[in-house]
């Protein structure tokens, strides 16, 4: 879950790996490090514990130094073996300081390394599990072999998941990187190349990307790249053009990348719709081909807001296409001896198609039988290429750690998706599918329109900021939305917040309600509308606080709700997206006004790469 960034080339290293590191920062906060290879061939390494500012301080101390190197490897780091120090920050180097080393991921059997190190008279420094690798290189360099060949064999001894970069004093102008689980993608200049955790770092300097496979090593050198598979032979990597707008990444006018990400929904749910729809027609390319015409139950495997998605996913292809789905945590489904057969399609949603537990959760199922499909914001990404189809977001990077419009075109996706089978199987009315493919073409312009919300929203964070718990409160679809906008709350103002079914509150939760708990209930105008009604006249009769999302001319809440915010109508069905918004805004502000670092939550990273 941490960053790496590389360079090698003719330019300056310090500051393409410091700027690479900054857009990186949302994988991991907790110590940053670089690695400058001097036109010497000294390596010299800088380290700081905390965020990124006090590695740029140390390096601005180097009185120009810095400008001599053309090559170098850096590390934003998210703590897991060891504490958050200095000591443990990345970059790691053997004992003569000559081999150099940044990792994203664990060595599963690194103190059995170590214990074999330590024979060899080879003695560790830090608590982390990342040291011991340039220690085994440095170890097989001593009895003979190349740097190179030291390196894949340090590779081969190595258990778990990992993403290494790795320089030699003795070996200028050469990075050697591996792959094995966490991204690793690597950026084509001319006469120049980059090594980064992810595309969004590398915009600035190239769109021309190679995404590493698993089991991929890879030599870079300003004359070139060269890339060897699993089994060692040079292999040839597709070079991918990405169109993402560099804006993307940029902060702008905005006060956060999340404040920015959440308006730029509408045109992220827009750009995700129109890639998959001509004229009133859905389509889903590799999908077409019988997949989804013989699929009689769909398994969802997600983590997180992903997970959520799933829920709402659920709701879209039952009630659609009728075909019964079950929404699994990825974490947990490998452990419970899953039921598959060739008729169930595993649809994997994962944002940056790296988180570990969904891809493993993918191949689980592929490997029972299962047809398999990732939903993901990342082209080229592991889930991509391991499932058998893929439908892609078109979200754009997304910086902020909370996840925002990925999740809205994520259920863009599956609205498609649902709309697909249910017409595919004869579940659907002609009628009724094109009825909705022009109210999902119609929902961006709804989502335009609740930014007018925000000064509101955010004046009711300032009453609500010092709230300690909260309940959302949904029914049917809006349930996962509820369970949502708990999270939201939870990841950036760290409020402790619970989402449940509007219908499950006096099945226990009732008890914590009194007039300092705020409850946050989404009523759309569907079947279930007086049902929640009801339920929070219950809420109401316990003095609790409420707030209130409901379509404009609803005014049944409005004697008995403290605040209610009205949004668009919309049809039952698409109203998981509309209703979400309202709700990350609010996280939003509360977190802003308790004076949270709302784009880097404490102890989170953005992408999940290791168990």
């Amino acid at each position: 879950m941490c960053g790496i960034m590389g360079y090698v080339g003719a330019r300056n290293a310090a500051p393409i790996l410091l700027d690479g590191l900054r857009r990186l920062e949302y994988r991991g906060y907790d110590s940053a490090g670089v690695a400058l290879q001097y036109r010497d061939g000294t390596v010299e390494v800088t380290r700081a514990a905390g965020r990124l500012v006090g590695l740029e301080g140390k390096l601005e101390k180097l009185n120009g130094h810095a400008l001599d190197s053309s090559v170098g490897i850096g590390h934003t780091r998210w703590a897991t073996h060891g504490a958050p120090t200095e000591d443990n920050a990345h970059p790691h180097s053997s004992t003569d300081g000559k081999i150099v080393v940044v990792h994203n991921g664990i060595f599963e059997n690194f103190q059995e390394l170590r214990v074999e190190l330590a024979g060899h008279g080879f003695l560790t420094r830090t608590q982390t599990d990342t040291e011991c690798f340039p220690l085994l290189v440095s170890h097989l360099m001593k009895a003979g072999e190349s740097f190179e060949r030291a390196f894949c064999t340090a590779v081969g001894s190595v258990r778990g998941k990992y993403a290494l970069a790795c320089v030699h004093a003795d070996q200028p102008g050469k990075i050697l990187v591996a792959r094995s689980g966490p991204p690793l993608v690597i950026g084509i200049g001319k006469g120049e190349y980059f090594i980064a955790s992810d595309v969004a770092p590398l915009l600035a300097y190239t769109r021309e990307i190679v995404y590493l496979d698993d089991g991929d090593m890879a030599e870079l050198t300003r004359e070139g790249l060269r890339v060897l598979g699993g089994d060692g032979r040079p292999v040839t990597r597709e070079v991918q053009h990405i169109d993402w707008d560099s804006s993307a990444i940029e902060l702008g006018s905005s006060p956060h990348f999340m404040h920015k990400e959440i308006f730029e929904q509408p045109e992220a749910l827009s750009r995700t719709v129109e890639a998959h729809l001509s004229g009133e027609d859905v389509r889903l390319g590799e999908l077409a081909n019988g997949v989804l015409s013989s699929t009689d139950r769909v398994s969802i495997l997600a983590c997180g807001t992903s997970w959520h998605a799933g829920l709402v996913g659920k709701f879209l292809i039952e009630q659609l296409a009728r075909i019964p789905v079950d929404v699994d945590y990825a974490s947990e489904y490998r452990y419970r001896d899953p039921i598959v057969s060739p008729t169930t399609l595993a649809i994997a949603i994962t944002q940056s198609g790296e988180t570990a537990d969904t891809v493993a959760a993918l191949g689980e199922a592929k490997s029972r039988g299962a047809r398999t499909l990732a939903i993901t914001n990342t082209h080229g990404s592991q889930a991509t290429r391991l499932a058998e189809a893929s439908l892609v977001t078109r979200a754009g990077p997304e910086i902020g750690v909370a996840s925002t419009k990925a999740f809205t075109t994520q259920l863009g996706i599956l609205t498609l998706l649902a709309l697909e089978m249910g017409r595919l199987n004869g579940a659907l009315s002609p009628d009724a599918h094109r009825k909705l493919v022009q109210s999902l073409r119609e929902l961006p312009a709804k989502l335009e329109r609740l930014r007018a919300l925000e000064g509101r929203i955010e004046s009711i964070a300032q009453s609500w900021f010092l709230s300690e718990s909260a309940l959302f409160l949904g029914r049917g679809p809006l349930y996962p939305v509820a369970l949502e906008g708990a999270l939201k709350l939870k990841e950036i103002s760290y409020i402790h917040a619970q989402g449940y079914p509007a219908g499950e509150m006096k099945h226990g939760p009732i008890a914590l309600i009194d007039d300092a708990m705020p409850v946050i209930a989404l009523v759309a105008a569907d079947g279930h509308r007086d049902r929640v009604l009801s339920n929070l006249q219950e809420a109401a009769a316990r003095g609790a606080p409420i707030l209130a999302v409901v379509p404009e001319g609803d005014t049944a809440l409005d004697s008995l709700a403290r605040e209610v915010v009205y949004v668009p109508h919309v049809h039952p069905i698409l109203a998981p997206i509309l209703y979400t918004v309202p709700l990350q805004l609010f996280a939003y502000h509360i977190a802003v006004r308790r004076g949270c670092d709302v784009d880097r939550p404490r102890n989170l990273a953005k992408s999940v790469t290791v168990e």
